[in-house]
């Protein structure tokens, strides 16, 4: 064989190679706005927990739902110590912000933020999110690791207004936006009633 003929082989093995490691990398998870309604303040009450707000006897409304999932760059490497934050409307379509009347449901927390494991883990109870004039049902999160940050919005597979959406739909690609679409099922485990759901945000 040619010297010619094999440096191109070489090369193009290589570049062969180089092109199947980037197909690999995980694809960034999409940026969605922040939204009117993240908190001016954040409550004294903000931890995992959304469903029950200290020092009040009482229960959110809205089906109960396990939000979890695991926080990794492109190359699938987990996130440790990142900050977690979600926020969303509660069962009556009402946000506990000034601007939109400080929330309905006085027993759901509203936002509530954790700190991910060593494998890149984060779990919040909260509620399944439903649906206001002019949005899908969602759930906004945003993903803090020193100078990267993500701000991006959680909706429901299969929901009928998620066609609708003008911010699910802003997105072009398709993978990009089924993405932000997750699953919320009945738990394997017959003594739990609440919903399951798992997002996995992969920051660039």
């Amino acid at each position: 064989m040619s010297l010619s003929r094999r440096t191109f082989l070489t090369g193009f093995s290589g570049l062969t190679l180089f092109s199947i490691a980037s197909l690999a990398r995980a694809r960034v998870t999409p940026w969605q706005s922040l939204g009117p309604f993240y908190p001016k303040k954040l409550p004294v009450d903000s931890d995992a927990d959304l469903t029950f707000v200290d020092g009040k006897n009482g229960q959110a409304t809205g089906q109960f739902t396990r939000l979890s999932g695991r926080v990794t760059d492109q190359s699938g490497a987990p996130i440790k110590n990142a900050r977690v934050e979600i926020w969303q409307c509660d069962a009556f379509g009402a946000y506990h912000h000034p601007r939109d009347g400080g929330g309905v449901d006085t027993f759901f927390q509203g936002y509530g933020q954790t700190t991910t494991d060593d494998n890149g883990n984060y779990r919040f109870k909260t509620i399944k999110p439903v649906a206001y004039p002019g949005r899908a049902p969602h759930i906004h999160m945003k993903v803090i690791d020193g100078s990267r940050e993500l701000v991006t919005q959680i909706y429901i597979q299969g929901e009928p207004a998620n066609k609708g959406d003008f911010l699910l739909n802003a997105i072009r690609n398709e993978q990009s936006r089924q993405s932000l679409e997750v699953a919320f099922e009945a738990s394997t485990d017959p003594d739990e009633s609440e919903l399951v759901a798992r997002f996995d945000p992969v920051l660039g």
